[in-house]
């Protein structure tokens, strides 16, 4: 392996040949429904069964990953010859992930850089990938650190929910905001800003809202190929791929440059606080 192992948590919702295409580890965060806790992406903690529980009406929340899983996933990266390591973890503003990877760099047994990448799915899921590549490359923990954070800096994140209950629910927005998508009878579409998910702009249909998707994806994708770089394009769904699938091709045609694109469902994780019918797009020039 690399000398510099590079570790990021499972709300990257990387596809798993991606995964291991870029060298990475990936530390998992709990799905819980109806009590019963699961490492997401196990059996029961999938974006399919999270969908499943919340139609059903059954109690779905989640938690960060213990600082001991991280300790363990440092141990492990030591273990196998890394001399450093780097680990990329969700938005701190969102999720205590953070904190528990940098807790447990405090004691881990080879020098341990954590990021808090500020962003979530494929924009983080992209920067593990470039930092993966790069440490692969043989480059030291700090360039590795720095392609990271440039790419994950560099991403523009939108997606759509049906509401915004289920983030309301787990306090990732507002409770006004909520309120306000309600009584408008509106579809938020929302995005990421210093770290937090803020809404973007209330559209009236949900077809609306889709074609609104693809014209933001689309002037961050032609931009950053107007400035000759090019992009990681991410579709991301919940429970339903044909919206994203749709999305996808559309935003192929209108494509001046270089693409590498993903089709995914988002980590169940997000998915508990996004809810059924979300539909997202990560462009991540690179």
């Amino acid at each position: 392996m690399a000398d510099v192992a590079v570790i990021t948590d499972s709300t990257a919702s990387l596809p798993p040949d991606r995964v291991a295409a870029a060298g990475l580890r990936v530390v998992p965060l709990q799905v819980v429904i109806a009590g019963v806790s699961r490492p997401e992406g196990s059996t029961g903690a999938t974006a399919g069964a999270v969908a499943e529980a919340i139609r059903a009406g059954r109690r779905v929340s989640t938690s960060r990953p213990s600082i001991d899983e991280y300790a363990a996933a440092y141990r492990s990266a030591a273990e196998a010859g890394a001399t450093a390591i780097v680990v990329l973890t969700m938005s701190a503003r969102m999720s205590g992930t953070y904190d528990a990877a940098t807790v447990a760099a405090r004691t881990a047994p080879v020098p341990t850089r954590v990021i808090d990448s500020g962003t979530l799915a494929m924009a983080l899921g992209f920067a593990a990938v470039s930092a993966g590549r790069c440490a692969a490359e043989g480059a030291d923990a700090d360039r590795v650190a720095a392609v990271a954070i440039e790419r994950a800096a560099a991403a523009r994140t939108y997606f759509v929910v049906d509401d915004l209950e289920h983030l309301r629910r787990g306090g990732r927005i507002g409770a006004a905001a909520a309120l306000v998508g309600s009584a408008l009878s509106v579809k938020p579409l929302l995005t990421i800003t210093a770290g937090e998910i803020r809404p973007r702009e209330r559209v009236r249909t949900a077809n609306r809202a889709r074609l609104r998707l693809e014209e933001l994806a689309a002037d961050a994708m032609l931009a950053a190929h107007a400035a000759g770089r090019g992009v990681g394009l991410a579709v991301h769904y919940l429970d339903d791929p044909a919206p994203a699938e749709e999305l996808a091709i559309r935003l192929q045609r209108r494509a001046e440059g270089p693409m590498d694109l993903v089709i995914t469902p988002v980590s169940a994780v997000l998915g508990v606080h996004t809810g059924p019918r979300t539909l997202g797009v990560v462009v991540s020039p690179d």
